[in-house]
């Protein structure tokens, strides 16, 4: 357990925060660079470079970091910050790896009685169709129903349709669920949800980038979107147009390395043209059960849809895609990340994500010249 961040860390954080919409991709990489007070400081004076000017200049004199802290703290909220133990290192790794998808956020404002960190390290996203038909409704509910009953965390974005059907879900079950707002953890959107999102702060967690107070926007809904495909291990798109926000949400999880899979619906539905679609491309695998779900976001050996025949260690022999990238690995030399992704034919940037996950079951060590397979006994 690292120690706990000073008042001065999480007070930096709470006005940088504030001053700049996210993702400040500019303003991340000062904070990288000298540390959040310091950026902080440098923010106050303007004394930062045009590409941080134009981020903060706006909003640079917003001294609210007191009174954000505190107004959070008196919902039962709080500020999570990445010096915290609280904070979700891993599922933000891909984040911080993948500049298409954005990256890792400066601070998350959260409401709910869950530790953030333990709360997410099991977890699948599930969006979709606002407009959604009561087939995707029915089955979003269900599948959510299904993983919280399996122990699996459901994130979403608390949206009508898709959204608020997996959110119910999960807490008709009595399990876990994740909020992610594109507005502050305060703010109840869109109202229609106000009891639900009540519920989720008591029973589940409510999670944003915005400080509390922060209405809603567009382009805040797009940027939230990266946030839900990173805390899920992999993203079901139940339903969803050919132009949708689940869409972008599906094209974030692709560029996280992480599992896309779709729930197929009737070909004469305009809510599932854009789930086809992705189906059609290659770019996501359909699942009917919540069985295929959890097989296909789960753990090496831990979460199969079926029994394995016989078990190679106590944590299994890593399947799909994993197993192509674990026997691409070199076994007396380490070999790079493009080549594994070559030799398995699985697309590098799922290769990247992949390579971690086997090097913490014990199955994969990253040496100087690359990567190298560990046997299994």
């Amino acid at each position: 357990m690292t120690s706990p961040p000073t008042d001065a860390v999480r007070l930096a954080r709470a006005y940088l925060s504030r001053v700049a919409e996210p993702f400040p991709a500019a303003l991340a990489a000062l904070v990288v660079q000298v540390g959040p007070v310091e950026a902080a400081e440098l923010v106050r004076a303007g004394e930062v470079s045009p590409s941080v000017a134009s981020q903060t200049s706006a909003r640079r004199a917003e001294e609210r970091a007191h009174e954000d802290v505190e107004r959070i703290a008196k919902i039962g909220g709080r500020l999570v910050i990445p010096e915290d133990d609280e904070w979700p290192r891993w599922p933000f790794v891909a984040l911080a790896n993948a500049r298409r998808a954005g990256g890792e956020p400066l601070a998350l404002w959260v409401r709910g009685p869950h530790d953030l960190a333990e709360a997410v390290d099991k977890a699948v996203a599930i969006v979709g169709s606002r407009a959604a038909s009561g087939y995707g409704e029915h089955v979003a509910a269900e599948f959510a129903y299904g993983l919280a009953q399996a122990g699996v965390t459901v994130v979403s974005g608390a949206a009508y349709g898709i959204d608020g059907a997996a959110h119910r879900g999960a807490l008709g079950a009595g399990g876990l669920t994740v909020a992610v707002l594109a507005c502050g953890a305060d703010f109840a959107y869109p109202a229609g949800h106000q009891g639900l999102l009540g519920k989720i702060s008591r029973e589940g967690l409510i999670v944003s980038e915005y400080a509390p107070g922060v209405m809603p926007a567009r382009h805040r809904f797009l940027t939230r979107n990266r946030l839900i495909a990173a805390l899920g291990g992999g993203t079901v798109v139940v339903e969803a147009g050919r132009r949708s926000g689940a869409k972008n949400t599906a094209a974030i999880t692709l560029a996280l390395g992480r599992q896309l899979m779709v729930v197929p619906g009737p070909v004469t539905s305009a809510s599932s043209v854009g789930c086809h679609e992705l189906l059609r491309d290659g770019q996501a695998v359909s699942v009917s059960s919540v069985a295929e779900i959890v097989e296909s976001v789960g753990r090496f050996g831990d979460d199969l849809a079926t029994e394995p025949a016989e078990k190679e260690s106590e944590l299994g022999a890593p399947q799909g895609e994993a197993m192509r990238v674990y026997e691409a690995l070199g076994k007396r030399c380490g070999v790079s990340d493009e080549v594994v992704s070559v030799e398995s034919g699985v697309p590098l940037e799922r290769v990247r994500a992949l390579l971690p996950e086997l090097e913490l079951a014990g199955l994969a060590l990253q040496a100087d010249e690359g990567w190298q397979k560990l046997e299994v006994r």
